[in-house]
C-alpha cells in the first residue's frame, strides 16, 4: 500500500535544506512509489494545513539553491492554544501515515514531543548552521557558513590593515563556537571568543593589543553569544516562541572596550544573516541528499521517533529525544589549539 509523507523544514533558512527534500522526494518515490506531500512554513503550515506540491519536476534542479522552496517559521504549535490537537488534525486531513521535520533544536524537540506525546509517525532531520545538535557529527549548513564567514574575515584583513585598524568580526553562535571558532581559526584572526568560556576583558585587550603593535592591525572574531566577565550582551530580554532571547551586538561593544582600552581605532562588522544565505557548498549537498535518502530509509522501517544523522561516514538513525537532549557546544580542544596562533603569539611578534 502505497504511503502519503509529508515534509517541512523550520527554524532558520539553512544552506542544503532543498537538497534534503530533493534527496527525500527522489527515493520515496522512484524507490518505494510513495507520494510526498510539501508543508509550508513549518509548524505553521503543519498548524494551519497549508500545503504545497512537491514533485521530481519542481525538485530536480534545487539541490543548488539556497533558502527552503518550503519556505519556514519560528511557530511552536505548543506555544499555541489548540495547536497541537491541530498538527494531528493536518496529518488526518492530508491522510499522512508519516511526517518529516528539517531543523534544529527547536523543530526537532518539537517533532519529539509530538512522538512521546500524540505517537505521531515522525521522523527528523539535523538541519543548523550551528553545528550545535546532538547524535551527529555535523549539521547540514555549517560547511557552507563557515566558508562564507571565511571569505568575508578574509576581506577584512586588508581593511584592516590598509587602515591600521583592529576590526571586530561577530558571528552567529548563541551558545555553541563552532563558528566563530573554525573560521577564526581559517581566517587568521588574532582573537576568538566563543560562548564556552567566559572572556577576561584586559586579557583580551593585551593581546589584541600586543597583536596590534606587531602587525599595525588585529581582527578579533566573536560569537553573537559570547560571554564577557561582568557585561551583559543581551539585545533584547523578550522571549520567542521557543524561549530564546535576542542576542546582538556583541561585536559592537567590543569595539568600544577595546578602543577604551588600546587606544586603537577599533570598528565592528555584524555578519549576521548573511552568514546563512547563498548557495550550499558542496559538501552540504552531498551531506543534504545523503540524510534526505536516510529519512526515507527509516520511513520504510518505521523508525519512529529518530532522527537522521551522520557518524564518520554512514548516515544513521538516532532518537530525538537524544538529538535535542543537549546542545553539543564546541569541542573546546579546538579553541586551545586555536590560541597557540592568537596575535601575541605570531612568529613577528617579539617576546
Amino acid at each position: 500500500m502505497s504511503k502519503r509523507v509529508g515534509i517541512l523544514t523550520g527554524g532558520g533558512d539553512c544552506p542544503g535544506l532543498n537538497a534534503v527534500i530533493r534527496g527525500l522526494l527522489y527515493k520515496a518515490t522512484k524507490k518505494y512509489g510513495w507520494e510526498v506531500q510539501g508543508i509550508k512554513y513549518g509548524w505553521k503550515g503543519a498548524v494551519q494545513g497549508i500545503t504545497m506540491d512537491i514533485n521530481l519536476q519542481n525538485t530536480e534542479d534545487i539541490v543548488r539553491e539556497g533558502g527552503t522552496i518550503l519556505k519556514s517559521s519560528r511557530t511552536n504549535p505548543y506555544k499555541i492554544e489548540g495547536g497541537v490537537d491541530a498538527v494531528v488534525e493536518t496529518m488526518k486531513k492530508l491522510k499522512l501515515d508519516a511526517l518529516v521535520a528539517i531543523g534544529g533544536e527547536d523543530t526537532c524537540g518539537v517533532a519529539s514531543k509530538l512522538y512521546r506525546d500524540r505517537g505521531i509517525n515522525v521522523i527528523g532531520v539535523p538541519k543548523t548552521i550551528d553545528n550545535d545538535l546532538s547524535g551527529t557529527d555535523v549539521t547540514f549548513g555549517f560547511d557552507t557558513c563557515v566558508n562564507i564567514a571565511t571569505d568575508l574575515i578574509d576581506n577584512l584583513h586588508t581593511t584592516a590593515k590598509s587602515h591600521e585598524r583592529v576590526l571586530v568580526c561577530e558571528v552567529m553562535g548563541r551558545h555553541a563556537g563552532w563558528i566563530a571558532s573554525y573560521a577564526g581559526i581559517a581566517g587568521n584572526a588574532d582573537y576568538i571568543l566563543v560562548p564556552e568560556e567566559e572572556v577576561n576583558v584586559d586579557e583580551m585587550c593585551a593581546v589584541v593589543k600586543k597583536a596590534y603593535e606587531c602587525q599595525e592591525y588585529a581582527i578579533v572574531v566573536a560569537a553573537e553569544g559570547a560571554r564577557l566577565a561582568g557585561i551583559d550582551v543581551t539585545k533584547n530580554a523578550e522571549l520567542d516562541a521557543f524561549g530564546h532571547v535576542q542576542l546582538g551586538g556583541i561585536g559592537e561593544r567590543l569595539a568600544k572596550i577595546i578602543e577604551e582600552k588600546t587606544g586603537c581605532e577599533t570598528r565592528s562588522t555584524v555578519l549576521g544573516h548573511v552568514q546563512r544565505g547563498g548557495r550550499p557548498s558542496a559538501y552540504d549537498r552531498v551531506l543534504g541528499t545523503r540524510l534526505g535518502c536516510k529519512a526515507a530509509d527509516m520511513i520504510e522501517a518505521k523508525e519512529w521517533g529518530k532522527m537522521a544523522a551522520i557518524h564518520g561516514l554512514e548516515t544513521v538513525a538516532v532518537p530525538l529525544e537524544l538529538a535535542v537532549g543537549s546542545l553539543k557546544t564546541l569541542d573546546m580542544r579546538i579553541h586551545e589549539d586555536s590560541k597557540h596562533f592568537f596575535g601575541a603569539n605570531k612568529l613577528h611578534c617579539p617576546a
